[in-house]
């Protein structure tokens, strides 16, 4: 694997200097959405009834239920891929697997309802508003809400009859409630997000703007117990993934309040990745950014699409010239993981779009494989830069 990634290493540096022009990207992007709803069509066929795609290993579809955390990304990539390409047997699918999500709304039993319901109907009720979609995402918005603590200030991640554990992944369900609270005005949706964002922005980080994974509070007091990186390399290490969910959080956050704190803490987030000694020139990061055995480890993609994708958006949010390096990054990333390296060819890789992510390293789970994720936050990612492009 050391050759080839060294090589598309190379090539996506060359490439960023060539396909540096508007035009050529833009061709770019048109055609990776093209070849990703042809690929989806193939996946479609292989999902069994009832079941949702996770990844693609030792040669078979693994698969999962509607409550597994990953559920609402599958139905979120058709929904983009439709939105794309207008290619209605994309939506018809999306909305054969919206109908087996449907019962998660009253799920009170995980902190995942942002990504599981919004990713999924939150795209649905944007394309083809509907009372029924509005429904269900407010009843998960209340889901969600009800496992906020006020005396932690946040919603609460993994359950434990003594800790009350939080993960920085948790910020990307905030979203649910700030559309909540812009369907209904009611604040208070809005609030148990912001003060889950504050208390996350005060504990989660270190100086220098890298995040633990996890911060387990004591419920009775709220005051911190314990900093950990559970699926990163160590404690103190920069887990790759973690770091983009905050970024992607941060920036989503700002979006919705408008609070400069939150773009402030997006754009240290950004400076710590973009100038890490040890992010690759390819701009696809090791699967963490302390992880042992670099420059060998294993690359993760699905880090690398959510960093695009929170990357473009951030853009239109400050500086001409901080903005023209986000861009350059984005431009980097998706030249990169259009790459043959990184990019299935129609059939393979059991359809999904994009190879080489790393689900939980420490756990030996999901590794160097294809994730549904990554495909979500990558075709994101391309019609945003499209969508930005467009808008100058």
């Amino acid at each position: 694997m050391k050759k080839t990634f060294i090589m598309v290493s190379c090539i996506s540096v060359f490439l960023g200097l060539t396909l540096h022009a508007q035009t050529r990207i833009l061709k770019l992007v048109d055609r990776d959405l093209k070849e990703a709803a042809r690929q989806y069509h193939y996946l479609m066929k292989n999902v069994p009834a009832e079941k949702l795609p996770k990844t693609f290993e030792n040669g078979a579809l693994q698969t999962s239920g509607s409550d597994w955390w990953c559920s609402g990304f599958y139905p979120g990539t058709l929904l983009y891929l439709y939105q794309a390409t207008r290619q209605r047997d994309l939506l018809d699918e999306a909305a054969k697997r919206l109908k087996i999500l449907e019962k998660e709304q009253f799920n009170t039993s995980t902190h995942d309802l942002g990504f599981m319901m919004f990713c999924s109907f939150g795209n649905a009720i944007r394309i083809n508003p509907s009372a029924k979609y509005q429904s269900i995402l407010l009843n998960s918005a209340r889901s969600l809400a009800s496992r906020f603590s006020p005396v932690v200030g946040c919603i609460r991640s993994w359950d434990s009859p003594i800790d009350y554990k939080v993960i920085i992944d948790n910020l990307m369900n905030l979203e649910l409630l700030c559309w909540a609270t812009k369907t209904t005005r009611d604040s208070t949706f809005v609030k148990i997000a912001k003060t889950h964002a504050n208390t996350t922005q005060k504990n989660h980080f270190r100086p220098d703007y890298s995040s633990y994974h996890l911060v387990i509070y004591n419920p009775q007091t709220g005051d911190v117990v314990k900093k950990q990186t559970v699926q990163g390399a160590a404690d103190g290490s920069a887990w790759a993934r973690g770091q983009a969910w905050g970024l992607y959080g941060f920036t989503m956050m700002y979006r919705e309040t408008k609070d400069a704190r939150y773009l402030e803490q997006a754009q240290h987030i950004a400076g710590f990745i973009l100038d890490n000694p040890n992010l690759p020139a390819d701009k696809v990061p090791y699967w963490d950014y302390n992880a042992p055995g670099i420059p060998n480890a294993l690359r993760d993609v699905s880090a690398a699409a959510i960093m695009a994708s929170a990357l473009t958006e951030l853009s239109g949010y400050v500086s001409k010239d901080l903005s023209k390096k986000y861009l350059s990054v984005v431009e980097t990333i998706l030249v990169t993981l259009s790459s043959p390296v990184y990019k299935a060819a129609y059939s393979t890789n059991g359809g999904f779009i994009l190879k080489h992510s790393v689900g939980n390293m420490p756990a030996k789970t999901e590794i160097d494989v294809p994730l549904t994720y990554a495909d979500y936050y990558f075709v994101e990612a391309l019609i945003r830069y499209k969508e930005l492009k467009s808008k100058s």
